[in-house]
C-alpha cells in the first residue's frame, strides 16, 4: 500500500484537491455521502477517504464517484495525448528527416 509520505508533494497536493473538488461537487448537487456511496456501491468510509485526499482509494472508486455526480465526461481530458505537448515535440523529434521515395518492382506476376 502506497504511503501518503513518500509521494511526491506536487501528486499529494493534487489528490487533496481532487478530494476537494469532489466534496464541492457532491455538497452543490445537495446529496449527501450515504446517497452517493450508495450509487457507487462503496461505503461511506471509502467515499470520505476519496474526499480526504485518501491515495489508497482505487482508481475505479474515484471514476465511480465521478459517474454518480455526472462529472465522468470530465475524466476524458485526463492524460489526453492530443492535449500532451511534450509528449508530441517528442514523437516528432523521432520522426525520420528525410522519406526515400520507393523503387518500381520489376516484378510482374
Amino acid at each position: 500500500m502506497i504511503t501518503y509520505e513518500k509521494l511526491p508533494l506536487e501528486v499529494r497536493q493534487a489528490i487533496n484537491q481532487l478530494g476537494e473538488n469532489f466534496r464541492l461537487a457532491r455538497l452543490r448537487r445537495r446529496m449527501s455521502q450515504d446517497d452517493v456511496a450508495k450509487a457507487c456501491q462503496i461505503t461511506r468510509k471509502t467515499l470520505y477517504g476519496l474526499e480526504k485526499g485518501d491515495p489508497g482509494v482505487s482508481l475505479g472508486t474515484a471514476f465511480s464517484a465521478l459517474w454518480a455526480l455526472g462529472l465522468l465526461g470530465s475524466a476524458q481530458a485526463l492524460a489526453n495525448p492530443d492535449e500532451d505537448e511534450h509528449g508530441k515535440i517528442l514523437d516528432a523529434a523521432r520522426q525520420p528527416k528525410r522519406v526515400r521515395q520507393s523503387t518500381p518492382s520489376d516484378n510482374d506476376f
